[in-house]
């Protein structure tokens, strides 16, 4: 049986009362969020282009288990908590997570000329073949938070039907839907410098790590003088990657253009006061008007953060429903393919 439209039943967002205003909910979230939960496998997974990704796999949690791929955020990794606490869900659930790390990020530089960014589909969609080839017949999912699931609904968007093929279900989490205006309001001051600052820097530090690779590719005193993302998009990833500038780069990678044709049961969850994206381009009628995707759009959460209970224990609203939609959806879809197997000339 294919894959159906979701129906799933979120549980309501209480925020903490403690947590109330957006910087707090984003800030305190990184530092309130467990990295518990069992450890890591890594794994070293050549790309067609001879370079290379680095998969961390927790434990298989039973034989036959679902499989979900997560991806992370602008600048994080598969060890950050955000992506821990996901994994560590879904293994609870009864899924077998694996976490990518986009090149660059796993604590190694890449080979290439080139890294990652918000339309890079290409690695994603590899990983998620290579997967389905090692364990066909199983249910398989993804959840991506931030520039990852800006990708990951990119990719969904451009397969449409063919994402079946791919993926039973997905989720995403906190997505810039669009970058030119979530850009608009990093550049606008206040909390927006510092949260530019904090990339930059990370991103600088890549750009100078690899300098003998990017040093024929990229005037790298520019690169290191870029003041703002916008420019050091314009000066670094759109050269890098193939787009004549940064505008051009947000303009074909914003993931809300590619919402209409998602063919996949998607769960899409995001906040009004997210402090990455103005509420204006949050895309709420093309998510509406798409049965295969149910948006959970909240009033308070910030990015990435949607905290709930006392400060002594704090839980993570958006984590828990997105580790449930994602067990919930392909448990079903392996029941459903058992019942279609034990009927009269099933399995054959």
């Amino acid at each position: 049986m294919p894959p159906q439209p979701p129906s799933f039943q979120p549980r309501p967002f209480r925020p903490a009362s403690w947590a109330g205003g957006p910087h707090v909910q984003t800030l305190l979230a990184r530092a309130f969020r467990s990295d518990d939960g069992p450890p890591y496998r890594r794994e070293r997974l050549d790309t067609p282009d001879n370079d290379f990704l680095d998969l961390d796999w927790m434990p298989e949690p039973a034989p036959g288990a679902p499989v979900a791929l997560v991806l992370h955020g602008l600048e994080g990794s598969a060890r950050r908590r955000y992506v821990r606490n996901v994994c560590t869900g879904l293994h609870a659930r009864g899924v077998w997570p694996v976490a990518l790390n986009f090149r660059a990020c796993s604590g190694e530089p890449n080979r290439r000329p080139r890294m990652y960014h918000s339309g890079a589909t290409g690695d994603v969609a590899h990983v998620l073949e290579v997967l389905r080839d090692r364990h066909p017949g199983r249910s398989m999912g993804a959840m991506g938070v931030s520039l990852g699931g800006n990708i990951l609904l990119k990719l969904l968007g451009e397969r449409g039907e063919e994402g079946r093929e791919l993926l039973q279900a997905a989720a995403v989490l906190s997505v810039p839907y669009d970058l030119d205006a979530g850009c608009r309001l990093l550049e606008a001051g206040g909390m927006g410098s510092f949260y530019s600052w904090y990339f930059l820097r990370s991103l600088k530090s890549k750009v100078r790590a690899k300098a003998e690779v990017l040093e024929a590719h990229l005037d790298l005193r520019q690169v290191e003088n870029a003041p703002t993302l916008r420019q050091f998009d314009d000066l670094a990833t759109a050269p890098l990657h193939g787009f004549e500038s940064a505008e051009e780069y947000y303009r074909l990678c914003s993931s809300s253009r590619f919402l209409d044709a998602v063919r996949v049961p998607t769960l899409l969850v995001h906040s009004l006061d997210d402090p990455f994206l103005p509420r204006d381009a949050i895309p709420r009628a093309r998510m509406d008007a798409n049965p295969w995707l149910q948006p959970l759009v909240t009033e308070r959460g910030g990015h990435v953060g949607f905290m709930e209970g006392p400060p002594w224990s704090p839980r993570f609203w958006a984590d828990e429903e997105i580790t449930r939609f994602l067990s919930d959806t392909l448990r079903a879809e392996v029941r459903q393919d058992v019942s279609s197997s034990s009927e009269p000339g099933g399995g054959r």
